[in-house]
């Protein structure tokens, strides 16, 4: 599969605004890549197909999340925005043939993060937070710092959603916090704040 097979799979399910946020994020995603020194055909498919069940009836989701194995139940309990990235990335495995855990872990972790995220999936959960089209307050400094430090932008987001998700009075997900812990963490341990 190239990235421009990916994009047109992601085309055919998405509505047009939709698709143009996940060409934004593809071209980000890559754009880190070089910087990142991280495989481009990776993290273009990874980028290109990150959202690929976002726009699928609530129910096809829930019915993947209670029937597949690998995703976890509680999942269920969340809100329903974060179901899409687990469940397009079981689609995409059964769908596409697509084995890659690198590409895998990227679609499943890009809403939430998680602890032990490798190269291809902060690219993917930074781009996702950063692309141009975005435009809120945080995403000025997450960008600033995208052209530093890889782990420091990846925990500045993570902590800009976690602030979010508090102000609104919304439960958050596990995996996020435990991304934003190891990344402090590691960021301490290298001589950061």
């Amino acid at each position: 599969m190239e990235v421009d097979y990916a994009l047109q799979k992601s085309k055919a399910v998405l509505p047009t605004k939709r698709y143009e946020h996940v060409e934004r994020v593809t071209e980000t995603a890559l754009n880190l890549a070089d910087q990142y020194q991280a495989d481009r055909y990776t993290v273009g498919i990874a980028a290109a197909l990150h959202d690929y069940a976002k726009h699928m009836d609530k129910s096809l989701l829930e019915h993947w999340i209670k029937t597949s194995v690998d995703i976890p139940k509680d999942l269920i309990h969340y809100h329903h925005e974060l179901w899409h990235g687990p469940v397009g990335a079981k689609m995409i495995q059964h769908w596409f043939m697509i084995e890659n855990k690198d590409i895998l872990n990227a679609v499943r972790s890009h809403t939430t993060g998680r602890a032990g995220m490798g190269l291809v999936e902060k690219i993917v959960f930074l781009a996702d937070y950063i692309e141009p089209g975005r435009q809120f307050d945080a995403v000025f400094e997450a960008r600033n710092l995208a052209e530093q430090d890889l782990d420091r932008a990846c925990q500045y987001a993570l902590k800009q959603s976690i602030l979010f998700l508090i102000d609104k009075k919304q439960p958050i997900y596990p995996d996020t916090f435990q991304a934003y812990n190891e990344l402090t963490q590691l960021i301490k341990k290298d001589g950061g704040n």
